[in-house]
């Protein structure tokens, strides 16, 4: 069981998301950074899929009532696992190693605990977050997953539809889930993953001919920053103003993680996990899959510029 002391600015539970529901108006929601949340599943030895916790910036506290095998990836934030000796030996049997930074180059604290790295937390341990040094949301994985109740087949808080686990709270209690017949820990390190440029790539389409000759250019041409709205749901970008070659709005379409949507301001919008599953907005482009996470990670006040080549 993990008792949570303090969510920080925004913490929900989440897996790989409801997926085939959108026909009946239901998003798909799911880890914004589906590969941190992946990584983060296979260095405790859970199926990539299981449910963990998606932090937003850091400074979270948790408590753990039984002690359990975790690990954290995604954005990386100072970690301290409080008191200092509850946390056990690294993964595999090796000393714990204290202070600093290891050898791959991520922060570790005494007994081990870091990013991408396996470590115990002992019963009635505090695990505690820093704000990360970039990227917005770290992702924490316990072995056995967190074995909140399933709705519509997943764990997932989807903050657009409401369905799934409210986001988290102080004293909200966690259940995690039987670890008896998981394989054994067999990763003990996970290359660091370093801040990327923010170049994401733009597939154009399928509604870039409401636009203007020349709106894809413009879209790639220069910076866009991050806006202070941005969320679960999608990314929010002020810049260069993309103009239109048509009034009114499209019928209500399909959408997809990706999509850069252009609203009558002008100003696009990038569809992050909790998206609607429709839309009447024209899409000028859609991100390339493998930039999605890139997209997960920006911050508000972020520059970040478009390409359209490989």
């Amino acid at each position: 069981m993990i008792e949570v002391l303090s969510p920080g600015p925004y913490a929900t539970v989440q897996d790989l998301g409801r997926h085939g529901y959108a026909h009946l108006g239901v998003p798909s929601s799911g880890a914004a950074d589906a590969e941190s949340l992946r990584l983060a599943n296979r260095l405790v030895g859970n199926p990539e899929g299981a449910a963990g916790i998606e932090l937003t910036f850091g400074l979270a506290a948790l408590r753990f009532r039984t002690g359990a095998w975790i690990a954290l990836t995604g954005a990386p934030c100072p970690v301290d696992v409080h008191p200092a000796a509850a946390a056990g030996q690294a993964a595999g049997g090796r000393a714990a190693r204290a202070g600093g930074l290891g050898g791959s180059g991520w922060p570790v604290s005494v007994g081990g605990a870091g990013m991408g790295v396996p470590f115990w937390v002992a019963a009635g341990a505090e695990l505690r977050l820093g704000r990360p040094t970039w990227g917005l949301r770290t992702y924490l994985a316990v072995r056995g997953g967190v074995a909140v109740e399933p709705v519509l087949g997943s764990r997932s808080t989807d903050s657009l539809s409401g369905l799934g686990p409210e986001p988290l709270r102080s004293g909200a209690l966690l259940p995690v889930g039987d670890v008896r017949a998981l394989p054994p820990i067999t990763v003990d390190l996970a290359p660091p993953r370093d801040a990327r440029p923010a170049v994401l790539r733009v597939l154009p389409g399928p509604r870039d001919d409401w636009f203007v000759p020349g709106a894809l250019a413009d879209l790639c041409a220069g910076p866009y920053q991050v806006s202070q709205d941005s969320n679960r749901v999608g990314v929010r970008l002020s810049g260069r103003e993309l103009a239109r070659a048509r009034g009114g709005e499209l019928p209500s379409e399909g959408m997809v993680a990706g999509a850069v949507q252009v609203p009558p301001s002008g100003q696009p919008i990038i569809f992050l996990a909790d998206h609607p599953p429709t839309g009447g907005y024209p899409v000028i482009g859609v991100l390339a899959t493998a930039n999605l996470p890139i997209a997960a990670q920006l911050r508000p006040g972020d520059e970040i510029r478009f390409t359209t080549r490989h």
